[in-house]
């Protein structure tokens, strides 16, 4: 199947023209074929909110009538998306988060759960839910967001439960720029899954975003990119049945890899230890 990520600007608290851009990216890379498309992190909301309070002003449920367009458009055109949205939480907080629909509805929704202290995330609460896989048409998807990435229990955690393509819509900013190049190859690599992180460009209050956004294969491999801080989409045909195949067969019968079934969890307890560290800016 073919995949696509829209790596596209997005204006601050401008729900109902992100969302009009979102669709018509969406016409068009259905257009080109793809499957699934990607957008960036709060793509719907923008992401550096001065406070919680204006954050929540754009705050929508979920399922919700933003998630609802976005349906009408996959069934309009066919295929599923994915994109990044502020969900509220109780009476006073919200959740980052990212969806996933198609035509005939929502498949599924993360809230982050590693929280940066930049922008929204800042006053944002850290997602609650475990970790999981959606069932999209023949294709499981694992759901990050952003600083996920950076943690590699989440795509780890998201392989074990059967992931065949991680999908990390991302706001990165300057200083992320070793991340976009390296780091999302080695989550599919070390993992053996196909790797989508798409950003936004642009400028916001204060903070440009770096774009750089790609798509890696099952061995590490850059499939696509943009290296650039420009609005572009990305296409790359991917085959679950290859992120499923976690045995590596180098040299038949001499050379041999399986990332997953050659772990030693029993060696690897401290990973999950909880540890309180200082958290500058968050209480």
């Amino acid at each position: 199947m073919k995949i696509a990520g829209v790596q596209m600007d997005v204006k601050i608290g401008r729900v109902s023209e992100n969302l009009d851009k979102m669709i018509a990216r969406l016409k068009e890379t259905r257009a080109a074929g793809a499957d699934l498309t990607v957008f960036p992190e709060c793509a719907l909301t923008g992401y550096c909110f001065d406070s919680l309070e204006e954050a929540r002003q754009f705050a929508e449920p979920i399922p919700g009538p933003s998630v609802q367009a976005m349906v009408d458009a996959c069934a309009d055109f066919g295929g599923m998306a994915i994109f990044g949205m502020l969900e509220p939480e109780g009476e006073n907080g919200v959740f980052n988060a990212a969806v996933m629909v198609t035509g005939t509805g929502l498949l599924g929704a993360y809230r982050k759960v590693h929280l940066p202290f930049l922008g929204v995330d800042q006053f944002s609460t850290f997602g609650d839910r475990p970790f999981d896989v959606v069932d999209g048409e023949d294709l499981k998807v694992g759901l990050n967001i952003c600083y996920d990435s950076a943690f590699p229990e989440s795509s780890r955690e998201l392989t074990l439960l059967g992931a065949d393509l991680i999908a990390l819509p991302t706001n990165w900013p300057p200083g992320a720029e070793h991340v976009a190049e390296h780091a999302i190859n080695t989550r599919a690599m070390e993992n053996g899954v196909y790797y989508a992180a798409v950003n936004r460009v642009g400028h916001e209050r204060g903070y440009d975003f770096i774009g750089q956004s790609r798509i890696c294969g099952v061995a590490g491999e850059t499939l696509a990119v943009a290296n650039h801080r420009d609005e572009a989409i990305l296409y790359a045909d991917i085959d679950p049945a290859a992120a499923r195949k976690k045995r590596v067969e180098r040299i038949p019968g001499k050379h041999s890899i399986d990332r997953l079934a050659d772990r030693r969890p029993e060696f690897y307890s401290r990973i999950v230890e909880a540890h309180e560290l200082p958290k500058p800016g968050r209480e």
